[in-house]
């Protein structure tokens, strides 16, 4: 009997896409934000708290959802995950959109981040599943660039529609876009190569029977692991530096002390977010490369350490050079891709799931605590000023809050000292 071959990397690709596109709207939905403050604000009669808390709303369920996502994607299969997951985020979008009050439009974004928290996690399992073990870091990568796709989008191209269109309606179109994208996913994409009659890279254990107790050990096992407790805290102060400037308070900050439009304001966050979607792919290979994980890490969050320092306390820095800062600083950004396959490798290969969703989780504990954070510290710190109707925050208000991403990034590149180097190799 001739042995099956392993499916083409087009074919593979094309499965991966699929699942990407979920993950797009969701990077898509994480910063619309940014460029409807004012619209936001305006409409459901609320302060810098109370966006940051709609903002975060979103963050809240992403977080929760994370685990039994990842325990989910070793069990049930990423296909049903991302089809689901796009089918509630297109409802979600279009009660968002249609919100009467501040109450429905919390309640939209909550659906949004439980729904789109399956996208990486369930883009993570395809990878496992549908290519070599040597892609995983780089394709890995190309997950964030993808994302980054989606995050670039809801900066001017959003902005733009929103000058000529309602908020509202343009949510409309997102939530139809999400519905389209879940249909696709369930007609074409499959869990793994042998749906399609191909030889698999790993064995599978989709449709394994869930219990509790078998949960509850994979999720002990992941914590318990050094590595894999360090690399949940760790992304979370790089990936929250970078989302709360460029999903929410950038914008703002730069419109008021920058003396930019917000079309301007939103292209600088764009091209932050524009630098790491390529410094993501890059680290992975480079990592991938040189046969190491935690000296690429390392030096990437200093890098980001410094770079923010710079772009958010030193006032008045010449255009030229803040462009130049945010450019490296987000490309450096990049690096905490590498949190995934270094967390794959530091635990066995039937826990790729579970420990994904947990680095993931991790991820995204910064964006969820920094957010309303610092929009709590900017109405502390706000000193009565008013622009058209909507709240006005001075320069020392913004350094504030901008202080708990610097203490954040710092904590993660010392943390990350402890870390046990996997030399690209599953050591457990």
């Amino acid at each position: 009997m001739p042995t099956k071959a392993l499916p083409p990397l087009s074919l593979a690709w094309i499965i991966w896409s699929l699942g990407a596109l979920l993950y797009l709207m969701g990077f898509f939905q994480r910063v619309a934000p940014a460029v409807m403050t004012e619209e936001l604000m305006r409409d459901f009669g609320i302060g810098a708290a109370g966006l940051g808390n709609l903002s975060a709303f979103y963050f809240y369920s992403y977080v929760a959802m994370q685990i039994p996502t990842g325990i989910a994607a070793d069990t049930l299969g990423p296909r049903r995950l991302l089809s689901a997951g796009a089918l509630v985020a297109g409802i979600g979008t279009g009660l968002f959109a249609l919100a009467p009050s501040i109450i429905w439009a919390n309640l939209g974004r909550f659906l949004i981040g439980g729904s789109v928290a399956v996208a990486f996690v369930g883009m993570l399992k395809l990878a496992n599943n549908w290519f070599p073990a040597r892609l995983f870091a780089m394709v890995t990568g190309m997950a964030l660039f993808v994302g980054i796709i989606g995050a670039v989008s809801a900066g001017p191209p959003l902005s733009l529609l929103i000058t000529h269109f309602d908020w509202r309606l343009v949510m409309l179109g997102a939530a139809l876009f999400t519905l389209a994208v879940s249909a696709s996913i369930w007609l074409a994409v499959r869990d793994c190569p042998h749906d399609k009659g191909f030889a698999d890279y790993v064995e599978s254990n989709v449709n394994s029977r869930i219990t509790l107790p078998g949960m509850a050990r994979n999720v002990g096992a992941v914590f318990s692991n050094r590595n894999a407790f360090l690399l949940f805290i760790i992304p979370g102060g790089i990936v929250g530096c970078v989302l709360t400037f460029s999903g929410l308070w950038g914008v703002p900050y730069l419109s008021t002390h920058q003396n930019m439009s917000t079309a301007e304001a939103s292209s600088l966050t764009s091209l932050l977010l524009v630098a790491w979607a390529l410094g993501g792919p890059t680290f992975g290979w480079l990592s991938d490369r040189i046969g190491r994980r935690k000296p690429l890490y390392l030096l990437g969050c200093l890098i980001c350490l410094i770079g923010w320092s710079v772009i958010l306390f030193v006032p008045k820095l010449p255009l030229s050079a803040l462009i130049a800062v945010l450019i490296l600083t987000g490309f450096c950004s990049g690096c905490m891709i590498v949190s995934f396959a270094f967390a794959k490798e530091s635990l066995p290969p039937h826990l790729a799931g579970t420990v994904s969703g947990v680095v993931n989780m991790g991820v995204m504990l910064g964006p969820m605590l920094l957010q309303p954070g610092v929009g709590l510290i900017l109405d502390w710190q706000w000193q009565g000023s008013l622009g058209q109707g909507v709240k006005v925050y001075g320069l020392q208000a913004y350094q504030a809050g901008f202080s708990l991403m610097i203490a954040w990034a710092a904590l993660s590149m010392l943390l990350l000292l402890f870390t046990r180097e996997t030399y690209c190799r599953q050591i457990d």
